[in-house]
């Protein structure tokens, strides 16, 4: 059986809980630190070496960013964790917050030790109250027990940890706009560079990692890193949460080894529901393009394999589309909440997402005309690249995917204004 990480919790009672936690190993990897004096370069490494990359989307090395922050900065600096998940078919760091959030505080901790910074926040999903609330009831167990607060368990280190509710906007799951929605301005992104690591919060440097990225610091500090780069495959380092939507028969959250088969996953989600036949999957979230199923059914769950097929891990959502979803209606959903998150700073995404929707609407209601393909991929191409944040990408990147795998079916509704037979 796999070794779980971050869901190691589950196997007993209580999960949640700090007691629980300690049951695991929990802030074994704190006190290691503090009793061993370790130096910052030393955390760092492990970290460089455990092949860890950012669990929110991107992928970038995490060591490698926790590089980039200036230590010996005179002034304040700050960790930040984004837990502001509300990309559609993603719900794993929700989960983490509920059933480990030791996991999350403790990796927090680390990175404050190994950076030099004395306070925290994590930003936590306006539409996840229940989880906000258990996320502070942790941290009152953390601080009664020594581990947060002033001189941490008798040290001279000392590091405070809030939780911060945001409001179910999506755009500040991007870094610079929970940034601002942190100062108690309007989530809207900031112009990069300067980027967070030399000017984030309040002005000070600032590192920012997902809440799935902080949970999996304390098992690489207590096992060494290269333990954690084991668990997975070179260049994808560890285990992965991988949330599972769709037409299967057990959707949920499966942690698994980077570099674990497609169908494995499926298997694990218990296989296509009603035996139904699988047309297609987004991989990483509805940002990601979309994958037919012979494409996908040859890669494995890690950056690198679904890079190559033309996708991305994402943030791990796995959303499964079988053979009865009408690819029309799917894009034209997508379409529609990419078109209501937008912040509406840039142009082309805050005129541009709307113009996508409306086009792909148009299509869906049958009165689509056979040049509205090739006017949806011109406004994407004028999305993408032009815009201050990803979102822009995100509204833009499943239309030109859809389109490329699933072009009949539009051309279908275009000239028999309905879907193709058996769709819907």
């Amino acid at each position: 059986m796999t070794e779980k990480v971050i869901l190691n919790t589950l196997d007993h009672p209580e999960p949640g809980t700090l007691a629980n936690y300690e049951r695991v190993g929990g802030y074994q990897a704190l006190k290691k630190i503090l009793a061993e004096n370790m130096s910052s370069e030393a955390i760092i490494a492990e970290v460089k070496t455990s092949g860890l990359r950012g669990r929110g989307g991107a992928g970038f090395p995490t060591g490698l960013k926790w590089s980039f922050l200036p230590r010996h900065f005179a002034g304040d600096k700050y960790i930040v964790c984004n837990s502001d998940e509300g990309e559609p078919g993603t719900y794993k760091d929700r989960d983490i917050l509920r059933y480990n959030p030791h996991s999350v505080i403790e990796g927090m901790i680390i990175a404050g030790y190994t950076l030099g910074a004395q306070r925290g926040y994590n930003y936590i999903h306006g539409e996840i109250w229940d989880r906000y609330e258990h996320f502070e009831h942790a941290l009152d167990e953390a601080r009664a027990a020594g581990y947060l607060g002033q001189q941490i368990l008798g040290s001279s280190f000392s590091f405070e940890l809030h939780a911060h509710h945001g409001f179910g906007a999506y755009i500040c799951g991007e870094e610079t706009a929970l940034l601002e929605s942190l100062e108690g301005k309007k989530g809207q992104p900031r112009f990069k560079p300067p980027f967070p690591a030399s000017f984030g919060l309040y002005g000070r440097p600032t590192v920012i990692n997902n809440t799935e990225t902080f949970a999996n610091i304390p098992y690489i500090v207590r096992n060494g890193g290269q333990k954690f780069l084991e668990l997975g495959k070179p260049n994808n380092g560890g285990t992965k949460i991988f949330s599972v939507t769709g037409q299967v028969n057990k959707p949920g959250n499966f942690e698994i080894p980077l570099g674990t088969p497609f169908p494995a996953l499926l298997e694990m989600a218990g296989g296509m529901r009603d035996g139904r036949t699988m047309k297609a999957c987004i991989p990483g979230g509805s940002s990601v393009p979309v994958l037919p199923a012979d494409i996908m059914m040859t890669c494995t769950m890690d950056y690198d394999s679904l890079a190559k097929a033309g996708s991305m891990l994402g943030a791990g959502s796995v959303i499964i589309l079988d053979d009865t979803v009408c690819m029309v209606r799917a894009l034209e959903r997508l379409s529609y909440f990419y078109f209501e998150e937008s912040c509406g700073q840039c142009t082309p995404c805050r005129e541009g997402s709307g113009w996508l929707y409306r086009v792909v609407h148009r299509i869906l209601q049958g009165q689509g005309r056979h040049e509205d393909l090739e006017l949806l991929i011109d406004v994407s191409k004028n999305i993408s690249g032009r815009t201050i944040c990803a979102l822009g990408d995100a509204a833009a990147t499943p239309v030109l995917s859809f389109i490329k795998h699933y072009r009949h079916e539009f051309e279908h509704h275009i000239e028999h204004k309905r879907p193709i037979d058996g769709c819907h």
